[in-house]
């Protein structure tokens, strides 16, 4: 999870309209990045309308609730509900965050190796299909890795790159047979300094869990967004069976390489392109392979369609590190999942997506 942020709201502030301080942006601004902004004719790609987009901060980047202009009467019930939601995240970023010794993930990790702990039951069925991912994908994507990732982000302080002694020290440390679960609903581990950390993962179960307060109060038209990589969907926007989502290029990220009409499917996209750093001339992405706990380039961009945002989330992580020949085997094993893959391009510029399984109906591609 991400850094420590400010002292979230109360359920109480946010009921009461306080906490949307943090942004309500009104009806005519499209909806976020993830959205198209762009209003230009197309024949091919859809477009944007009209939204109500509130936001808040957590996890270190921005979540937004964004509903489509048409509200009811009274839009309060709406924007209350809308509330509640962005408010559940901040609840659960202080559950499983890292870097808050207080949360529960903290408090497991502290203690697991030495006894088991009963955690509270969501987490625990979260953690369980981190675990199940994690197997599936033959350990491309791992959340024990976040040791790794650690020392990479020491390393990129100290503009230098981890000796091998340093990376074979933490690789000790990865792998999910260090983690035992039990019918209780309680976790321990086989050694001290194993460490469970749900960055590729937990922004996505944040969103899971804010969908739930909107589909309990029957709201059918919205958008869920998660940064600019994670976005969940239900229902259709400014006349369309879905709301369109914008895939960026990854060799120009300001421009834009297609649309996804998304609906009732949750969106995340892995790349390189915007976070990564140069040492002595050679670029490192910050998406580490928990195999070698080298940085790796297999891809240059991964986007997942999934049925729920935690999936989509670790699997656009998990092929992003595995390439073609995973993400192949675990879309053809699990059918409601798909997946387009962008490998750098050989012999010149042009892009070519491997496209696992998204209906032509559903992708549109720029002209260019």
């Amino acid at each position: 999870m991400s850094p420590p942020s400010d002292q979230p709201p109360s359920r109480r502030d946010f009921l009461a309209g306080r906490a949307l301080r943090d942004e309500i942006v009104a009806v005519g601004q499209a909806a976020g990045e993830a959205i198209l902004r762009e209003g230009e004719e197309s024949r091919c790609e859809p477009n944007s309308g009209a939204t109500i987009r509130l936001a808040t901060s957590a996890m270190a980047t921005d979540f937004a609730v964004i509903l489509n202009e048409a509200l009811p009467d009274d839009p309060r019930q709406p924007l209350r509900w809308a509330s509640e939601a962005l408010d559940l995240v901040h609840l659960l970023e202080d559950q499983m965050s890292v870097y808050r010794p207080h949360t529960e993930l903290s408090q497991l990790n502290r203690v697991a190796a030495s006894r088991r702990i009963q955690v509270e039951e969501r987490l625990f069925e979260l953690l369980c299909l981190a675990r199940d991912i994690s197997l599936e994908t033959e350990g491309c994507f791992d959340p024990t890795s976040g040791q790794l990732i650690a020392l990479w982000r020491q390393c990129r302080k100290e503009v230098r790159l981890p000796t091998e002694a340093e990376i074979a020290e933490r690789l000790a440390l990865v792998g999910m047979r260090h983690v035992f679960f039990e019918a209780d609903c309680s976790i321990s581990f086989d050694r001290d300094s194993v460490e469970l950390n749900l960055g590729s993962i937990g922004k996505g179960y944040a969103l899971d869990r804010a969908a739930e307060i909107l589909l309990e109060h029957e709201l059918t038209e919205w958008l869920l967004q998660g940064g600019h990589s994670s976005v969940i969907a239900r229902g259709g926007h400014n006349g369309l069976p879905g709301w369109p989502v914008g895939l960026r290029n990854p060799l120009l990220p300001q421009r834009r390489l297609g649309t996804i009409l998304l609906c009732d499917q949750a969106l995340a996209t892995s790349g390189t392109a915007v976070q990564h750093f140069r040492f002595e001339g050679q670029r490192y992405g910050h998406i580490i392979d928990p195999r070698t706990g080298w940085p790796t380039e297999n891809m240059l961009s991964v986007t997942v369609l999934a049925p729920t945002a935690a999936e989509a989330d670790a699997l656009s992580t998990a092929f992003f590190v595995g390439g073609v020949e995973i993400a192949q085997r675990y879309c053809s094993n699990h059918r409601s999942v798909s997946a387009l893959l962008i490998p750098p391009p050989v012999g010149g510029q042009r892009l070519e997506p491997v496209n696992l399984g998204i209906p032509p109906e559903q992708i549109f591609w720029n002209d260019e």
